[in-house]
């Protein structure tokens, strides 16, 4: 999934490219409104965080011509700037949501998905895996199961979405290190049973069908039954 950041602080830049990157997420950066607006033009992008405050366009003349060209690509307003009439300024220049400086990572992080999440209504149903009660949304990276969000970390994800794209099939412990860590080859340890049982304590916890089955000596299967 691509992201583009707009923001012209080094420190603020690094924490949050840092922070999308480890959660899966491919981050692009601009450094300010002219080049953003030439990046945001130009590609798609699933979503857009962007600085009120920019060299050249700033960033309330950028949202609303992003928004022109694109509407249904969401943004997320950053700034110092934390009164009311700012915050209604970024909204009506047609910001999804405005997160005030300084934040913690994870805050923005909860805004990201709740946007990708509203926003993949447009998305085709192809990129929807349902497996009894448990929903993937491939395009946003977002996990469902019982009508309640599943927070997964970026690894957890890789393995859950292997998993389930290969419903009903059995994978071996070499299967999933090779798709999942990019490894083909045996490491000796038991990170891949590890995993799974995060996955087991995260979606099949208090579940009455469980979905995460063994396949003694052999390895893991996804299924309904």
């Amino acid at each position: 999934m691509n992201l583009l950041l707009v923001e012209d602080e080094p420190n603020v830049v690094s924490v949050i490219s840092r922070g999308l990157t480890e959660e899966g997420f491919t981050v692009s950066i601009a450094p300010d409104g002219s080049t953003g607006k030439q990046m945001a033009l130009e590609n798609n992008f699933d979503l857009i965080i962007l600085d009120i405050m920019l060299p050249g366009i700033n960033g309330l003349e950028l949202c609303k011509i992003i928004k022109q060209e694109k509407p249904n690509t969401p943004i997320i307003m950053l700034t110092a700037l934390g009164t009311t009439e700012n915050v209604v300024n970024g909204l009506d220049n047609g910001a999804d949501d405005y997160l005030i400086k300084p934040f913690k990572f994870a805050e923005l992080f909860a805004r990201i998905r709740m946007l990708l999440r509203r926003y993949s209504g447009i998305v085709n149903q192809d990129q929807i895996i349902n497996i009894a009660d448990l929903q993937i949304n491939l395009t946003a990276k977002s996990v469902r199961r019982a009508q309640e969000d599943i927070i997964l970390t970026a690894t957890e994800y890789r393995l859950l979405e292997f998993m389930a794209k290969n419903k009903s099939k059995i994978l071996s412990r070499i299967d999933i290190l090779e798709s999942v860590w990019d490894i083909d080859f045996n490491l000796g340890t038991n990170v891949v049973d590890v995993y799974v049982n995060y996955l087991r304590k995260k979606i099949d916890k208090n579940a009455t069908q469980k979905l995460i089955h063994t396949a003694v000596g052999l390895g893991y299967v996804l299924k309904e039954k």
